[in-house]
């Protein structure tokens, strides 16, 4: 669950949600700036489908006692948190060897610089998948995986620029993942810096470069939990009864942004 906390409640997004914009983004990406369009769909599926491991775990909200808020996605508890995350891969990979084999790369990113027994054995675990998927794609451009790899990970900070900041927020006050740019971006800009995002009123984001070729809208799925009910009801009961909410948000790509402080 991906959590943006107001001051008297919290916005919830599924991750299967943020994955669907994630797909949207790359399915209006200039694919010309890309060495090739050989599996362009599989990576299309992989964008769309990437959180699938989430599915599970999203269907009941568990209150996080420590910081009295819901778990996210950043703290959600490590050994179920794999478990769901191997079974999403499987899915994937049954699916798309391709898809499977960029998903499974995505998620090792998340721990290359863990020392805990249970990443290790995951990271180790997805080796062997990794190996085996190769095994099935013979013809692998490995310089196009690699691009595709960023293009999937520039797709899932995108999205989650839009989910974790507040809509029309200043540069000043976004969320500080993102106030440098979408990190190993600069392959898909002309002027060779990472591309930045900007918004620029409550229902538009800037990009920097034109990594897209026509501005496009996506609808963002939320719902707002008060923390009233929380309280209530309990944070899983709190959520089943919230109204499901949508916020259109349209992306264009722009020359070099003003920012907005």
């Amino acid at each position: 669950m991906i959590i943006r906390e107001t001051n008297d409640s919290f916005i919830m997004i599924k991750q299967h949600d943020h994955a669907f914009l994630s797909g949207e983004i790359v399915k209006h990406f200039d694919a010309s700036l890309l060495r090739s369009n050989a599996f362009w769909d599989e990576l299309l599926y992989a964008s769309y489908q990437h959180d699938r491991s989430w599915i599970g775990l999203d269907k009941a909200p568990v209150w996080n006692d420590a910081v009295h808020r819901p778990f996210t996605f950043s703290d959600y508890p490590l050994v179920p948190k794999l478990v769901f995350y191997e079974r999403g891969l499987d899915e994937v990979s049954d699916r798309h060897p391709y898809a499977g084999l960029l998903c499974s790369l995505h998620f090792c990113s998340f721990f290359s610089n863990t020392s805990d027994p249970d990443c290790l054995r995951f990271l180790e675990k997805e080796a062997r998948r990794q190996t085996e998927l190769r095994k099935r794609l013979p013809a692998l451009d490995e310089d196009l995986l690699q691009e595709h790899f960023t293009l999937l990970q520039f797709s899932d900070d995108l999205s989650l620029f839009m989910c974790l900041n507040r809509p029309g927020v200043s540069k000043a006050e976004e969320h500080p993942w993102f106030k440098n740019g979408f990190k190993h971006t600069e392959d898909f800009n002309h002027a060779d810096d990472p591309l930045k995002g900007q918004w620029t009123g409550p229902h538009d984001i800037a990009i920097t470069g034109a990594p897209f070729k026509h501005p496009f809208t996506v609808e963002l799925f939320y719902k707002e939990v008060s923390i009233t009910s929380i309280l209530h009801n309990g944070v899983a009961k709190a959520y089943d009864s919230a109204y499901l909410s949508t916020h259109s948000i349209t992306i264009s790509s722009v020359g070099p942004l003003v920012m907005r402080e």
